[in-house]
């Protein structure tokens, strides 16, 4: 006889998630039962660490990631990242225990109350199927739900009396399922945006995250030789979408109002692709677009179409609207953007080492299609101006701000890339939000490189503190951390650089390597 759970781990096992993230307690337990060998298990210390995994794992993928969270409490331990993962259009699966069904009603230990409204507003769709039958289309509905445009964080409540219940009759019609989305836009809407850009007598290409997570780098490379224009990086970048070292390229625009509209002053046309309009953080009032600039919008999320306050937007699949774009525009006779100079060498005074000196060996020494876990925020203007990413897939940054991303999700990307290298750096506050991510990398020989920047300090909320004048504000500074100590006391090999030289081979030797490594390296610090 087929049950509920058999079934389940069929739909799983033809849908691609084999790999199950999670911290069981005893309302998992009765899922986990008989665990498939085709399966693979990562265990995190805690919730947070998790999702932050699964996070970075289905990013890198491109695929819906499986979480297994203990009822209310591991959801909420989990929320955090959760927060990051709805922001970064991250396809999680996210199941939790529940309570015998008939314990729910008593509000029995464990019982998640109302477990739907618990993770709202930050999944897409949420559920607690009404019986034990429906439990595996409620599933096979979750996976479809996250992987759908915009994708993003789903979340399935299970009684765990269920996973004995017999599955019903014609369930194996769902682990057959495939869902598909078609986007292209219309032949009038297309012609309305070739002459728009067309007639355009100075324009911009502004990019978001959904142009890497959409795989379309190359063809928005070609939409911006085709036009002769430069291209930035939308503010907040959590992704890269374009070649850093590119003749086109910008940079990542300020996350202020005023500083965007400064920075595209010149321009008559804004084209933004696979972003929001915009992800602003630091409150600088100004004008939303320059005198006489009109944007258009191609994104794949009707919500950030509908909430931008500038612009016409088009909703639809973001590679195939670049595509069509290449093919239908004309070619121009504008010259050609002229590169940025590259960033001069810092000079070294001796003590602490300045971030820009340790991203400059980075970009020394990293093989040329690594990957960028970046979690020090103080640090996110240096690192873009002195590291080349110049493959898809290349950069992930925390989308929401919440930290306790970078840990985690460094191991989930080396999970889902192994034969790209992984490289984290992260900040002395950040990593100590996600530091049992560390564990589950020594547990499962994940070979990541954890850079550890430690400036003893906050350092972006020093600058906000600056910025806000709250320079009294308690609670900025985080001395007396030993990350070489922590490493070890979780199984990661651990050395401290303190000079070039010592970073340097601190790096090459872990890049040699095929176990993880944390290198910590105390700096200065600097502005973001």
């Amino acid at each position: 006889m087929k049950t509920v759970h058999s079934a389940s781990y069929d739909i799983l096992r033809q849908q691609g998630l084999t790999t199950v993230f999670g911290n069981p307690g005893s309302n998992e337990l009765p899922f986990l039962k008989g665990f498939p060998e085709d399966f693979r298990y990562i265990l995190g210390l805690h919730e947070g660490a998790v999702v932050g995994m699964a996070d970075g794992f289905a990013l890198a993928s491109g695929q819906p990631a499986f979480v297994n969270l203990h009822a209310a409490a591991g959801t909420g331990n989990g929320m955090g990242a959760l927060t990051n993962a709805w922001y970064s259009h991250s396809p999680l699966v996210i199941t939790a225990g529940q309570q015998v069904r008939s314990m729910i009603g008593v509000e029995a230990m464990l019982a998640n109350v109302d477990a739907p409204q618990l993770p709202k507003p930050l999944v897409k769709w949420s559920a607690e199927p009404a019986c034990a039958e429906d439990v595996p289309r409620a599933l096979s509905q979750a996976i479809h739900m996250a992987n759908q445009a915009p994708k993003g964080p789903v979340y399935l409540s299970i009684p765990y009396d269920d996973w004995a219940r017999p599955a019903p009759a014609g369930v194996e019609h769902l682990a057959r399922r495939q869902v598909a989305t078609a986007g292209l836009p219309s032949a009038a809407q297309l012609r309305s945006l070739v002459q728009r850009l067309a007639a355009a007598r100075n324009p911009v290409l502004v990019l978001g995250p959904d142009v890497d997570g959409s795989q379309s780098n190359h063809l928005a490379v070609q939409l911006a030789e085709k036009l002769r224009m430069p291209a930035w990086v939308a503010p907040s970048a959590s992704r890269c979408p374009f070649p850093t070292r590119h003749p086109s390229f910008r940079g990542v625009l300020p996350a202020a109002i005023a500083g965007i509209s400064r920075c595209l002053a010149d321009h008559d046309l804004i084209l933004v692709v696979g972003a929001p309009v915009f992800r602003y953080h630091q409150f600088a009032p100004g004008d939303y677009l320059p005198a006489g600039t009109e944007l258009l919008h191609i994104t794949c999320d009707p919500g950030e179409a509908a909430r931008a306050p500038m612009g016409d937007a088009l909703v639809g699949d973001i590679a195939e609207t670049l595509q069509a774009l290449v093919w239908a525009l004309p070619d121009c006779d504008r010259p050609q953007p002229q590169a940025l100079p590259p960033a001069a060498p810092v000079e070294e005074l001796g003590g602490l080492l300045r971030p820009e000196t340790v991203f400059d060996v980075i970009d020394e020494l990293a093989p040329k299609d690594a990957i960028y876990v970046k979690e020090s925020t103080s640090t996110v203007g240096a690192f873009w101006q002195r590291v080349e990413m110049r493959e898809p897939g290349s950069y992930y940054f925390p989308a929401a701000g919440g930290l306790g991303f970078g840990l985690p999700a460094a191991v989930g990307v080396q999970l889902a890339r192994p034969e790209r290298r992984v490289i984290g750096v992260i900040g002395d506050g950040s990593a100590n939000y996600g530091i049992t991510a560390l564990w589950t990398a020594a547990q499962y020989q994940i070979p990541v490189v954890f850079i550890i920047l430690k400036n003893g300090t906050y350092g972006a909320l020093r600058w906000f503190a600056g910025v806000l004048q709250v320079s009294d504000a308690p609670g900025l500074d985080v001395p007396g951390l030993d990350f070489c100590a922590i490493g070890r006391g979780y199984g990661v090999h651990s050395v401290q650089a303190n000079t070039r030289e010592a970073f340097a081979q601190a790096l090459s030797e872990a890049l040699a390597g095929d176990r993880p490594v944390l290198i910590e390296v105390p700096t200065l610090t600097i502005e973001p």
